[in-house]
């Protein structure tokens, strides 16, 4: 049945239900194993959530790729959505800098009137913050140079840029695990560890979604998913990369750097 109207009416899809069900199923997993140290439900859920992934990015690739369903109007459409998503994104974490700075700019009878708290021992921000913050850096030049070779119709160029990308991402997350590992603080080390861990630990979960995007981005351009004109799909994945970027900066200069 033809239409009239220029926008994707999408198909009928499970993946919304499905997705929901994994999320509940990953959550009630999460308390399970706080409670009774017992991963089962968890590793369930997380299976169902990363088969719904993969096949609700199979149908959208098919859609925008094969099926010509993203036109430009459409696709205007969907930058807009990545826009607003950031944005709802920044305000997230604009909570977590909130309660850092009311809590460190006066802090209470309770941890000593001082900042960082008695008794903590902050990370040295010349050390693997510093690192870390050089491989966020190098991975924000890295994807706009994979952008430029997408947009200069250079394949081989793409692939190792993205791949550099990729690779530095896996390696930011290796690091701050080990951080995490040799921390001499934990999450219920009055506010400073709940708002460390709270804020650098969103930042590293979405340092890894990045990564699993932009890596899902580089198996779409092996296959020739992407042309100059038409690759959207990696263009809202180094968005979301510029994003991660920008707020570890701020993470490193307020939490690692001034906070110490």
């Amino acid at each position: 049945m033809s239409n009239n109207h220029p926008f994707h009416l999408v198909d009928k899809s499970p993946w919304p239900l499905t997705g929901s069900l994994g999320a509940m199923t990953m959550m009630l997993g999460l308390i399970n194993w706080f409670h009774n140290y017992e991963t089962t439900l968890l590793f369930v859920g997380l299976y169902i959530l990363l088969l719904t992934m993969i096949q609700w990015w199979r149908d959208i690739t098919r859609e925008g790729t094969y099926q010509g369903m993203h036109t430009m109007y459409v696709e205007t459409g969907l930058r807009w959505g990545m826009i607003l998503f950031i944005v709802s994104e920044v305000l997230f974490f604009i909570s977590f800098f909130w309660a850092y700075f009311h809590s460190s700019l006066s802090p209470s009878v309770e941890i000593g009137n001082i900042w960082p708290p008695l008794g903590i021992k902050p990370f040295n921000p010349m050390e693997i913050p510093l690192l870390n913050t050089t491989i966020l850096l190098s991975s924000g030049i890295t994807i706009t140079w994979a952008h430029h070779s997408i947009m200069n119709s250079n394949y081989t160029q793409t692939i190792q840029s993205m791949y550099i990308t990729v690779i530095l991402g896996i390696y930011f997350t290796i690091l701050q695990a080990y951080e995490y590992w040799e921390a001499p603080f934990t999450i219920s080390d009055s506010v400073y560890g709940s708002s460390f861990f709270m804020a650098t630990g969103f930042h590293g979960i979405h340092v890894i979604i990045g990564t699993l995007f932009i890596l899902v981005m580089l198996i779409r351009h092996m296959n020739w998913h992407f042309s100059k004109s038409h690759h959207f799909g990696f263009e809202a994945a180094a968005w979301y990369w510029h994003f991660v970027d920008v707020v570890w900066l701020f993470l490193y200069l307020s939490i690692y750097w001034w906070g110490s």
